[in-house]
């Protein structure tokens, strides 16, 4: 058997093994050392154990130490700071977001989405829910070795879903002893303070390796109303904009009523009660007031979280046993209980749309009824934002995994091969409590008919003739905060008559077998030529069962149907390694790799994968790398399966005069004009049926999202090709340079309202403008459906650049890394249609031209400094108002071939976080660490659009000073 154990090749696995390479991609920093005989190990991206873990595909690796010296307390917030990765659109800052997956943390590599990066743990799969998305907060950090970002398509090798790129987690083994930490920090604010406590145990011996690891974390949350870029709807630096306040308040109002006192107006007025006073008199209301601050308004963020909590206890296993010299039985075991509770501000109850109907002209509480002496007796149609009762979700998810496998290695001959046959099984359980939902049925019956019982001194339902049972009257109209027998405020019995508990449960099951078998076959001029064959059976299931009133209806909730299903696929894979050259003046190595992998599917059938690449050596200290890779992402059940719900979704009319494309665009103009009787004035309405102020805005009506079984999977094709230079005259220097491309056809297009709109009366597409249907009299969009498709692409291009050197000397160690992603292209096309130019996301909203991430480290004996400087660059957005604010809207009057008309940009800065850490060994055998991420307490610009986020700022960004301290104790 050939085995070359080259410099560069010794210095990679070092760093791997050691975890003292950094923040860097490999291969990592060269030796001086002299080649050594080492053992074989599997790196991320390939099946084949070799001896030189340099890879024809750029890996990147986060060691235990890399870990240790940061501020981050969860495996998210670790690998949401690698620049390769991208915005999720489900995080912790939108607590709008609903679902069985509201409450995790996903990465999303590329800016691809969550669903295109592959997680492994120990190269398995870690388990998904019924959309797809794999929860990486369900794995406690202290039971991570190392973690390895595959920066490359690797369909071929692991199968769907591997399209931007794959993270391997890799779980610590082999440990002596008993490690404990204790971690604590708080924001300088004074809130979302963060605690973690864990302890990792090991035994081992020749024969025996045991390793334990337990740990509890916890978030605390963090209110809107506690930063400036959330206290207001488009932040502080507009507290007065209408658009951050609402009529439909905890006041209570009357709306639309014709003829009321003081009323102008022959559509009708809205009124108030004044404070305090007594709210069957009609001479106790004012037309509504709304003035920001003293009016009859409220601002929801007054009530919402911009950090929900969160709350983390995990349990993991590793036992290695050793049955004989050449067969080892392995097993994984984890749990995860983690949870989270989400708070949204009261709901906002119009009685016109809630599907509750007016204030009965013979209800008690109606002023303007037929009881207080009002001369024109009418129902009246009402208003409420039941401010008393903040909708909660409180999301309960446990996570277990067991994987238990043989292993070993058997000589052939003079070949050595390594085998491996396993069973996996991952299982999810949700439940869910929702609270702050209104009973439509009850709220109906509490505003219908009531009368003044005088016997018993209380109002009931019905009429004195015909009183109704089970029924507790509700008078809306009485404020928050005021007292009343028929109001909300410290009202228990009412309170739980109105707003019922809605439970909801999920569960999601993985089952995989596994066999794979490694070796080499003949001896080559470059060497032993590897390959690695392996099949797999896995069956995914998953069911979402949403609370019985949620799936009629009945509540105020969104309404949304059971999700149910499974499927089965059958895959076997081949890769090869070919090592054509070695050692010989201009090719010190020239090697090719080859895996095609053959996935059969119940659901839509077949498909063949297949994945090239090359690595070669001019010389020792320069390695040119490269890849060809097709990649696919199979529909999940929910994408097959999923029962539509209701959402109030935030989308962009073309048809607005003021925002909309309409303004500019003639053509727009008249396409509106066949669906809306006043397209020259039409303004697109928000919640409360008042005009948006911004650009985008929630719809005041529902929208519906569902599923199509028909769905076939995405196709991608990735490239890279890049250089890596470790040269001689300078120890310890590594500089590495990748260029990547991505493209993915027939992309499942996560559709939304604005695509729908935009395809409609900007691009012409007569079938997309059957989604959807305007009300005759004001030409909103009342009903719209959308629901994932296969339509159109998306490619995303760019360069990696990673440097790394270390340097030591009497004054101590030295290190530092140079992490930086260029995105040169990123553009998508939602339909199928050429002519339609495709859309760019690079640099608008939270698309990111460059992430950069600098690490400074000085070791000393027992003392360490760490210094990270963590860099986002500018972007653009729409201007929230050209009108309003025009000091806000750098780019006015901007065409471009992708949209009609013309649109107003404001370009936003960069900003850059740095973070800090101080650590000392003791002499008791612990090390002390202090430190503070973003400790210039920087914050990132304001933005309006609200990328990946409920507020007018990026959901990534950093949001405030993080203050922390650790307390590591070693036995």
């Amino acid at each position: 058997m050939h085995s070359c154990s080259n410099v560069l090749g010794q210095a990679i696995r070092y760093a791997l093994i050691s975890g003292t390479a950094g923040l860097v991609a490999l291969p990592a920093f060269a030796q001086d050392s002299k080649p050594t005989t080492l053992d074989r190990i599997e790196i991320t991206g390939s099946r084949i154990r070799q001896v030189d873990v340099e890879t024809a595909q750029p890996v990147f690796a986060i060691s235990r130490a890399d870990i240790e010296q940061q501020g981050f307390s969860s495996v998210a917030d670790i690998l949401q700071n690698v620049t390769a990765m991208g915005s999720p659109a489900i995080s912790r800052a939108n607590a709008l977001t609903a679902g069985e997956n509201a409450g995790g943390t996903y990465i999303d590599m590329r800016n691809l989405g969550a669903q295109r990066t592959l997680v492994l743990v120990n190269g398995k799969r870690l388990g998904i829910s019924t959309s797809g998305y794999q929860d990486v907060s369900s794995l406690p950090v202290s039971a991570v070795e190392r973690i390895e970002v595959l920066k490359d398509g690797a369909s071929a090798i692991y199968g769907s879903d591997a399209m931007a790129g794959v993270i391997n987690i890799i779980t610590r083994t082999n440990v002596s002893g008993v490690t404990a930490n204790v971690y604590h920090g708080q924001y300088s604010q004074g809130d979302g303070a963060r605690d973690r406590f864990d302890v990792v145990a090991g035994w081992s011996n020749d024969r025996i390796s045991l390793t334990l690891s337990a740990e509890h974390s916890e978030e605390k949350e963090v209110w809107a109303k506690d930063r400036w870029f959330s206290a207001y709807g488009i932040s502080d630096r507009h507290p007065a904009d209408s658009s951050n306040w609402t009529t439909i308040s905890q006041f209570g109002q009357i709306t639309g009523l014709v003829g009321g006192p003081g009323c102008k107006d022959a559509k009708g007025c809205n009124y108030s009660l004044d404070r305090g006073k007594d709210p069957t008199n009609p001479a106790n209301y004012h037309l509504t007031d709304a003035t920001p601050f003293t009016g009859d308004v409220s601002n929801a963020n007054e009530q919402m979280h911009v950090n929900y909590p969160l709350k983390r206890d995990s349990v993991y296993f590793d036992g290695r046993f050793k049955l004989t010299d050449s067969i080892n039985f392995k097993t994984e075991l984890g749990y995860n209980e983690r949870t989270s509770r989400r708070q949204i501000a009261g709901y906002p109850l119009q009685s016109s749309t809630a599907g509750v109907g007016p204030m009965s002209v013979d209800s008690y509480f109606n002023p303007f009824g037929n009881q207080h002496g009002y001369a024109n007796p009418t129902a009246v149609a009402w208003n409420r934002r039941a401010w008393e009762v903040p909708r909660v979700t409180t999301s309960e998810l446990k996570t277990y995994r067991a994987v238990a496998s043989f292993d070993g290695s058997f000589d052939l001959g003079e070949r050595y091969f390594d085998w491996e046959v396993g069973y996996q099984y991952n299982r999810n359980e949700l439940e869910s409590v929702a609270t702050g939902n209104l009973h439509k049925g009850r709220v109906a019956a509490a505003v219908g008919p009531s009368f003044y019982n005088a016997a018993t001194g209380k109002v009931e339902c019905g009429t004195p003739g015909a009183p109704v049972a089970n029924c507790t009257p509700w008078n809306p109209l009485v404020a928050y905060g005021t007292v009343d027998p028929n109001g909300l405020t410290g009202n228990a019995t009412l309170l739980d008559w109105l707003f019922p508990a809605e439970l909801t449960k999920g569960k999601t099951t993985s089952k995989n077998f596994f066999a794979n078998i490694a070796g080499n076959v003949v001896t080559l001029p470059g060497g032993d030529m590897g390959f690695a064959f392996g099949v797999e059976s896995r069956k995914e299931a998953g069911e979402y069962r949403p609370d019985p009133l949620a799936q009629t209806g009945a509540t105020t909730n969104l309404a949304a149907g059971p999700t149910g299903g499974d499927y089965r696929v059958n895959e076997a894979y081949l890769e090869l390694n070919v090592p054509v050259l070695a050692n010989l003046p201009g090719a010190r190595e020239l090697s090719f790799n080859a895996a095609t992998r053959y996935s059969d599917y119940d659901t839509f059938g077949d498909t063949l994968n297949s994945k090239f690449g090359f690595k070669w050596k001019p010389f020792d200290q320069l390695l040119v790398r490269g890849t060809w890779a097709e990649g696919f992402r199979a529909p999940t059940i929910n994408d097959l399966y999923g029962g539509g719900s209701e959402t109030f979704a935030q989308f962009s009319d073309p048809c607005d005069v003021q925002f909309g494309s309409s303004r500019t665009s003639q053509e727009v103009r008249q396409r509106c004009a066949r669906d809306i009787a006043n397209a020259d004035t039409f303004r697109q309405l928000k919640q409360g049926m008042t005009p948006v102020t911004t650009a985008t805005d929630a719809t005041p009506v529902p929208f519906v999202s569902g599923s199509d079984p028909a769905l076939t999977p995405e196709t991608s094709v990735s490239k890279t090709l890049g250089l890596v230079w470790s040269p001689s005259f300078i120890n310890n220097l590594n500089v590495s340079l990748d260029w990547w491309k991505i493209r993915i056809e027939n992309t499942i297009v996560a559709d939304s309202p604005t695509q729908i709109l935009i395809d409609c009366y900007e691009q012409g597409i007569a079938s997309r403008c059957a989604r959807f249907t305007r009300d005759p009299n004001s030409g909103i969009v009342n009903t719209l459906k959308f629901a994932n498709r296969n339509s159109g692409f998306m490619q995303t291009e760019g360069y990696d650049l990673d440097v790394s050197y270390r340097l030591d000397t009497s004054y101590g160690k030295f290190s530092s890394s140079w992490a930086t992603t260029y995105v040169s292209e990123n553009i998508y096309r939602s339909t199928n249609d050429s002519k339609t130019v495709p859309t760019p996301t690079n640099g608008i909203g939270s698309g990111f031209r460059i992430r950069s991430n600098l690490s400074l480290g000085w070791d000393l004996e027992n003392f360490g400094v760490s210094w990270t400087t963590r860099y986002y660059s500018g972007v653009k957005e729409q201007c929230p108002s050209i009108k309003l604010y025009p000091e806000e809207c750098s780019d006015p009057g901007v065409y471009a071939p992708w949209y009609k008309g013309a649109r107003n940009y404001n370009e936003r800065g960069s900003v850059a976080f740095h973070d800090v850490q101080v650590r000392y060994k003791l002499p008791w055998d612990a090390t002390v660490s202090v430190g503070a991420n973003n400790v210039f307490e920087k914050y990132g610009p304001v933005m309006y659009s609200k990328p990946n986020s409920a507020f007018s700022y990026y959901g990534g960004y950093d949001i405030g000073r993080l203050v922390y301290m650790k307390y590591q104790q070693r036995f």
